[in-house]
């Protein structure tokens, strides 16, 4: 079944040195870019992360520091990247909850401007979740039947994923075969910023959503607590979250 898209979709998958998103990098980006006239556009790039990469992870990717020593870092290429990608939703394997907030701390480190908020995300692996209960290999397997050949590296999972979706629309009758629709239903939530540590309330307000001030709203902390917002400048919190807090924060004095 071919998407019914309104705006280009971006399938994507990232090999990097590890799984936490404030300390580790991306060593690997590839991107199936899909039209809504059905034209794709594919891309892999090698990226060096400017720090070692663990063995446990190149045992699981193939990728070491040799391979990567003359790549392009991601600075380097982030702002050709943003464009390739500008206007477009995006959707992946598992990239609600780890690529998508990896790729925003990553423009964030290299200081480009681009406001995924604004885009419609597809999560693959939860709409298999949530119908079927596995992972990558056996979805490939169950939806395409065909094995997952070169798992864990970035064009073969990126792949795998946009043919798994395609087959989702087949198997699933009322699966709706729009962004929108596939991005509420894979949505990992109501999330403030990428990490989760602040959600939105059924009254559309951002609380917190950790530590002693769980479920307390952030505009309420910030006033009450002034030292909550250095606590998390200074700490080991990821980008996202530090810009979402302090938008709230500057939304409080201009509304005074």
């Amino acid at each position: 079944m071919q998407l019914n898209l309104k705006n280009p979709l971006v399938f994507f998958d990232l090999e990097t040195t590890g799984i936490n998103i404030v300390k580790d990098r991306i060593v690997e980006i590839s991107f199936v870019k899909v039209y809504p006239n059905g034209k794709e556009e594919s891309k892999t790039r090698r990226i060096n992360p400017e720090m070692p990469i663990p063995p446990e992870s190149t045992a699981i990717h193939g990728i070491s520091d040799e391979d990567v020593k003359n790549c392009p870092t991601f600075k380097e290429i982030a702002k050709s990247l943003a464009t390739q990608i500008e206007g477009c939703d995006l959707a992946g394997f598992n990239s609600n909850r780890f690529d998508i907030p990896m790729l925003a701390e990553e423009f964030l480190r290299a200081n480009v401007d681009i406001e995924l908020n604004r885009r419609k995300f597809v999560d693959v692996q939860t709409i298999f979740h949530k119908m079927e209960q596995r992972n990558l290999s056996a979805a490939y397997k169950f939806y395409c039947d065909k094995e997952l050949e070169n798992a864990h590296t970035a064009e073969a999972d990126t792949r795998a994923t946009y043919e798994i979706l395609k087959a989702q629309l087949d198997r699933y009758p009322d699966l709706k075969n729009d962004v929108v629709s596939l991005s509420e239903f894979s949505s990992f939530g109501n999330n403030v910023d990428f990490a989760g540590r602040m959600v939105y309330n059924d009254k559309g307000e951002e609380v917190i959503n950790f530590g002693k001030y769980k479920g307390q709203l952030v505009a309420e902390v910030l006033q009450k607590d002034p030292g909550y917002y250095a606590w998390i400048m200074n700490g080991d919190f990821s980008l996202n979250t530090k810009k979402m807090l302090t938008e709230i924060k500057l939304r409080g004095f201009n509304s005074k």
